[in-house]
Parts: structure tokens; C-alpha cells; sequence
């Protein structure tokens, strides 16, 4: 495991909710925990198989949902019915800026957005949890536009 802090909250969260603690759930984690950007569950599973591992497509996605429940990974969708995961583990929080076109991700970090989900929520009767902030915009430049350049 090269996650051990990481591990330690996965275990924790197996053992409570009575969930079986096997080394491919935690092969799972390693993995997902190094990938830097924003991948789907068949992308992982793909890069696993690469590397020569023997974790099933099944146990993949059941492992990407328990880390979405222990706060270890993010669960996003950006508009295009595709559900990606993201690491949140010693992650700074940040927003998203989704080009329509290409699907490129930018993230950002914007220091006047931070309060005001929390001012929202307070102010029309909530109680805040968490808050994701997507942009949908078209690139500037179309020469760098991955969707023009394939056509």
C-alpha cells in the first residue's frame, strides 16, 4: 500500500460497515489515489489490467463507490452522462471549467467563490455539506481545441 493514511480511513470505513477488507480493494485505492486528473472506472480498470493486475471490472467499481463513501475519491459528472472520480484525499478543494467541445477540464481555485455556497445555504433555510462548481464554456483558441483539431 502506498497510501498508508489513506488505507487506515478505507479499513476503518470495511470494518464498520461490515464490508470484507481485501488486498485488491486496496490495490483499487493505490490506484486510484495516483491517478492525477479525472478518470472514469473503465479508464482505472484499464490502467490496472496494463500493469498487469488481476482486479475484476466488478470489484472496481464497487471499490470507487466505497471511496466515494469514505471521502477518499470525488464523484463528478460534467454534463456528458460519463461519471468520473477524482481524488480527494490531502486534496485543496477546487472548482472546474468543462470545454463543451473537447470536454477538456481546466481546475481553478477562486478565493471569492469559497463563502458563498455556505451563504446560500444559510440563507434559504440549509444546512451546508459540500458544493461542486462547474463551468461550461467553448476553448478560445479552436486550433487548440482538441474537438477541432480530430475533425
Amino acid at each position: 500500500m502506498r497510501h498508508k493514511q489513506a488505507a487506515e480511513i478505507l479499513r476503518e470505513f470495511l470494518k464498520k460497515g461490515k464490508n470484507r477488507i481485501t488486498p485488491e480493494r486496496f490495490e483499487v485505492m493505490d490506484s486510484a489515489l495516483d491517478y492525477d486528473g479525472h478518470f472514469g472506472a473503465d479508464d482505472l480498470y484499464v490502467i490496472m489490467k496494463n500493469q498487469k493486475s488481476r482486479v475484476s471490472r466488478a470489484t472496481v467499481y464497487k471499490t470507487l463507490e466505497l471511496l466515494v463513501q469514505c471521502d477518499l475519491l470525488s464523484k463528478r459528472n460534467f454534463g456528458d452522462n460519463m461519471t468520473r472520480y477524482e481524488s480527494s484525499f490531502k486534496r485543496q478543494s477546487h472548482d472546474h471549467l468543462i470545454c463543451m467541445d473537447c470536454g477538456r477540464i481546466v481546475e481553478f481555485t477562486n478565493t471569492s467563490l469559497e463563502n458563498i455556497p455556505q451563504e446560500l445555504s444559510k440563507n434559504l433555510g440549509f444546512n451546508f455539506e459540500n458544493y461542486s462548481f462547474n463551468i461550461f464554456a467553448r476553448c478560445r483558441n479552436i486550433k487548440t481545441c482538441k474537438y477541432y483539431r480530430n475533425k
